[in-house]
């Protein structure tokens, strides 16, 4: 985060006082003073685990997009009507939560499958004329207006 940098800026090297950077970033002193202590690069913050209305419809829904992964995409229901089918069993949440748990586990199953990478690739270099490439092809010319099928060698450098 950029406000923590601000402030050991301000702190060290500017010599501005915690009450003087407190005033000018809207926190209290006692924030400043925790920011300066401590050696963290960003502020982090406690997030309680809380039970969502989603829970016991997560493995039913996880099974739908289990489902509907290996379906083409024109045969693929939609979110809207994965969360139509949830409220028709008795959910009464949101279709955010829906397309939130989605989100997260389409990310999850493409980290499991190794589909999120475009794969990795490794640079090749040669020196001039030490690799090249070859192959065949064939293709039709006109030649004194008599059509040719002619046999064409393709060569290409790797340097």
């Amino acid at each position: 985060m950029a406000l923590l940098s601000i402030i050991r800026r301000w702190h060290l090297r500017d010599h501005l006082s915690i009450r003087e950077i407190a005033r000018r970033t809207g926190l209290s002193r006692n924030t400043v003073r925790k920011y300066l202590r401590s050696g963290a690069v960003e502020p982090k913050f406690k997030v309680p685990e809380r039970s969502s209305r989603l829970d016991p419809y997560a493995e039913r829904l996880s099974a739908w997009l289990r489902r509907e992964m290996g379906r083409p995409r024109k045969q693929k229901r939609t979110l809207r009507q994965l969360h139509a089918d949830l409220v028709a069993l008795g959910y009464d949440g949101s279709y955010g939560r829906v397309a939130a748990f989605a989100r997260a586990w389409r990310d999850d199953y493409r980290r499991q499958q190794q589909l999120s990478g475009r794969g990795t690739f490794v640079p090749l270099s040669f020196a001039p004329g030490e690799a090249f490439q070859f192959d065949w092809s064939e293709d039709w010319a006109i030649i004194d207006g008599v059509r040719t099928k002619l046999q064409v060698a393709h060569f290409k450098l790797s340097h």
